[in-house]
């Protein structure tokens, strides 16, 4: 009734062993998943950089509908934006991880990993960045004729 290695035909164990991909095609797909989530990426930092310029030319222009805010602070979207890459980039990595495709699951979890690391720093510095400084003033030289002429008011000498 029972198999020589103790098993029943047909358990569990079996059933998933027979499911599994292969070890080549696990890793196929993890490099495939990995240049397609980098092509998505390219889309996404693409269509932020087409908005960042779109808002600073409607700015420039006056075409915005109210007046920009004194101090308009951290523009929080593109983080936001790809803080939902990372979260998909993770799910996908746990479905994997769960079907049994642990090579692709695991690189998976590291892009996953490190597109949050860098996601978090780039949130603490742009977060922690104070506000812009003017620019700096030209100091004139010292007023040569005296003090007296036009040119010592000019200069603030």
């Amino acid at each position: 009734m029972t198999d020589s290695a103790g098993r029943l035909p047909g358990r569990p164990g079996e059933r998933s062993a027979a499911k599994r991909p292969g070890r080549g095609a696990d890793l196929l797909t993890g490099v495939l998943l990995v240049v397609a989530e980098a092509a998505a990426g390219a889309l996404l930092v693409l269509w932020l950089v087409v908005r960042g310029m779109t808002r600073s030319h409607e700015a420039a222009d006056g075409k915005l509908s109210a007046p920009p805010p004194a101090d308009p602070g951290t523009d929080w979207t593109p983080i936001v934006a790809i803080g939902v890459f990372v979260l998909v980039v993770a799910c996908v990595a746990v479905a994997l991880l769960l079907t049994g495709w642990h090579w692709s699951g695991g690189i998976q979890a590291v892009v996953a990993v490190a597109l949050g690391v860098a996601l978090l720093a780039s949130a603490v510095q742009g977060s922690g960045r104070d506000a812009e400084e003017p620019a700096p003033v030209r100091n004139a030289p010292p007023c040569l004729s005296g003090g007296d002429s036009d040119e010592c008011a000019r200069s603030g000498g």
